[in-house]
């Protein structure tokens, strides 16, 4: 069964409201069948904690369609927000794109 993977890449600041256009864009893809969705956080230079927050909660939305959230290329900045509190032990993280295709096949640029 090949999976059905969707790539999303924010840019600039993730708050709470810029979160929500993600969760929202997000449980759009769950709800039409894809089962692996990847944030790159690559050309995200800031995240607040109500950004966290949004993100969290967009994480239990997608556990309860049965399918999966990484995230990936976060910097030093979003890297430090997760570990603080904890939730480098709740996403799963990759250090870059590259490294998450390896481990994921068949990724479908969203």
């Amino acid at each position: 069964m090949n999976s059905s993977v969707k790539i999303i890449q924010p840019s600039g600041i993730l708050d709470g409201v810029a979160v929500n256009s993600l969760r929202h864009e997000i449980s759009n893809f769950v709800e039409g069948g894809t089962n692996i969705v990847l944030v790159d956080f690559q050309d995200v230079t800031f995240m607040n904690s109500s950004g966290l927050g949004a993100l969290v909660s967009t994480l239990r939305v997608v556990r309860s369609a049965g399918a999966e959230l990484f995230v990936c290329s976060l910097s030093e900045q979003v890297r430090m927000i997760f570990e603080l509190t904890k939730m480098d032990r709740v996403f799963k993280m990759f250090n870059s794109r590259n490294e998450f295709e390896e481990k994921v096949s068949s990724v479908e640029q969203a």
